[in-house]
């Protein structure tokens, strides 16, 4: 089984080409904050999964979605995640599913 690169959404793409320097210094923070984390990465992917779904940021789920596909999630836990925020955050969670299975598909 072959691992495909995640997507990169087009704004986080421009984010890194047009603010280079700030793109630099905002992955330092994920990659500190990433070391600090006592989660494995599969947690951690679908927990993101989850806040990224609570806060509507479709564009970043095909990256986490085949990030957490890569350290192991599974189709079910990948759906599971991105709905746990369901009783919180309502029923906007389920808009960022068609997104996320096509990534997890590899539509």
């Amino acid at each position: 089984m072959s691992n495909p690169t995640p997507k990169i959404s087009n704004a986080f793409q421009t984010f890194m080409t047009e603010a280079s320097q700030h793109a630099q210094a905002w992955g330092t923070m994920v990659q500190s904050l990433d070391a600090a984390s006592a989660l494995d990465k599969k947690t951690e992917e679908l927990a993101y999964l989850a806040v990224l779904a609570a806060l509507r940021m479709e564009g970043g789920i095909p990256f986490h979605v085949m990030t957490a596909k890569q350290h192991g999630a599974t189709r079910q836990e990948v759906i599971s995640a991105i709905l746990v925020g369901l009783p919180a955050a309502g029923h906007v969670v389920t808009q960022v599913l068609p997104a996320a299975l096509a990534a997890y598909d590899g539509e």
